[in-house]
């Protein structure tokens, strides 16, 4: 399917006098970065580069396409004509996914013509918006997880493609699974699920409830205990399954007091390894109160398909190089009050001191690599054909890693600084 109506009207508006000036073919370099990172949090974190990959692939403007656009009067004749012809032929550079990132960081350079650059705009900051957005708060609620597993389960909160594209970022920054079965087929994201509330509600007791889902699923599965009486639905449990009993749900009440009491009625009944997980509304600040309670496990949802009150990532494309007249690249930059930016092509660097702790992002037009700093920026597309693919392990891996160089100030959820400043040379 065509990614090439994913766009915004004023990019081919912005074509189509470009071509009428003769300026569409002039060289162009537009970086993606965040000016600020959304809710004062200390760190970002890249994700979706790899749907931007696979979405640029489809850039393509078919019959259809150029159909809606020529009757709609989108566009004129000869800007049809470009469009029907329209590969992207430039170069992509980026942060690899997982890699954390900070205010001014160059995350994602596009470089190309002008025609070629700018039609991508939408689509790219659609994507990673998003994306970035749910990573930021998934990677906070794994850190507050404490090693806990977490499922995401957030799909019915939010538009249906957008649930996919939200697993997948939560997987890459360290949930263990997730609810979405696409997911599972398109990313390759674990999978898991038992039953809700309406199951139980739909037998004629809470014992037959249990009874059915334990023939069908076994004793390893996972029992909600809450929907009514949560003593006597724990005991109902381990009288039909046994000590071996998986785990029990709570979606309900105070979770923490919950968790205890049901901790210590399993423990009497003999079910010491029956597992206790908890839902329920939960974001980071929620995960982080329950780290001294007796929980196994959490699942979350609204929180983070809505980026835990931060739903975009606040990142732009802005133009910072072009061709001019004469053939030459010049820098450009917005002088905008309030919205300003710096010109010139960048690469960037993480200073890192001698026990391996990052101290710096360093951002830099001259070309050189300051000494010892470890290179951020991976080639993505060379001459439109895609190089840079890689797996989501390989970029959940990378997470791991780049999160535990950051200093401790990182870690804190309370609103505040940025751990790392951005330094420009």
């Amino acid at each position: 399917m065509s990614t090439a109506l994913l766009t915004d009207h004023y990019e081919l508006t912005m074509l189509q006098a470009a071509l009428r000036s003769g300026a569409a073919s002039r060289g162009a370099v537009f970086e993606v970065f965040a000016r600020r990172l959304p809710g004062a949090r200390r760190y970002g974190v890249v994700a979706g580069t790899g749907r931007v990959l696979e979405a640029l692939e489809h850039f393509r403007f078919g019959e259809d396409e150029l159909a809606f656009l020529r009757d709609n009067r989108v566009v004129d004749a000869p800007t049809l004509d470009f469009l029907a012809g329209y590969r992207f032929s430039g170069r992509v550079y980026g942060y690899r996914e997982g890699e954390c990132y900070f205010p001014g960081s160059p995350i994602m350079t596009v470089e190309g013509t002008f025609a070629e650059a700018v039609l991508l705009e939408t689509l790219i900051l659609s994507i990673l918006n998003h994306d970035c957005a749910i990573a930021g708060a998934a990677s906070r609620m794994v850190y507050a997880a404490g090693g806990r597993p977490i499922i995401e389960m957030g799909s019915r909160r939010t538009h249906e493609m957008s649930a996919v594209a939200a697993a997948r970022a939560a997987y890459l920054c360290g949930f263990a699974a997730t609810s979405n079965l696409m997911a599972g087929r398109v990313h390759g994201v674990p999978t898991a699920g038992t039953a809700a509330h309406a199951f139980t509600l739909l037998h004629d007791s809470e014992e037959q409830a249990f009874g059915a889902q334990l023939a069908s699923l076994g004793t390893g599965t996972t029992l909600l205990v809450d929907t009514y009486d949560v003593a006597q639905a724990v005991r109902t449990a381990v009288e039909l399954a046994g000590p071996e009993l998986g785990a029990v749900r709570l979606d309900s009440g105070d979770l923490a007091e919950a968790a205890r009491e049901v901790r210590a009625q399993l423990d009497a009944l003999g079910a010491h390894r029956t597992r206790i997980l908890v839902t329920s509304d939960l974001d980071e600040h929620a995960i982080a109160a329950l780290a001294a309670a007796p929980v196994d496990g959490y699942g979350v949802g609204t929180s983070l398909v809505t980026g835990s009150g931060s739903p975009t990532a606040a990142l732009v494309y802005k133009l910072v190089a072009r061709e001019d007249a004469a053939g030459v690249m010049r820098p450009v930059a917005k002088k905008s009050v309030g919205k300003p930016s710096r010109g010139g092509r960048k690469d960037a660097f993480r200073e890192l001191d001698e026990t391996g702790t990052a101290v710096a992002e360093l951002v830099v037009t001259s070309g050189d690599r300051p000494a010892g700093a470890r290179p951020l920026q991976a080639e993505l597309v060379r001459d439109g054909e895609i190089v840079g693919r890689e797996s989501l392990e390989d970029a959940r891996a990378r997470h791991r890693r780049t999160f535990a160089e950051l200093p401790a100030t990182a870690h804190q959820l309370s609103r505040g600084d940025v751990a790392l400043p951005t330094v420009f040379d």
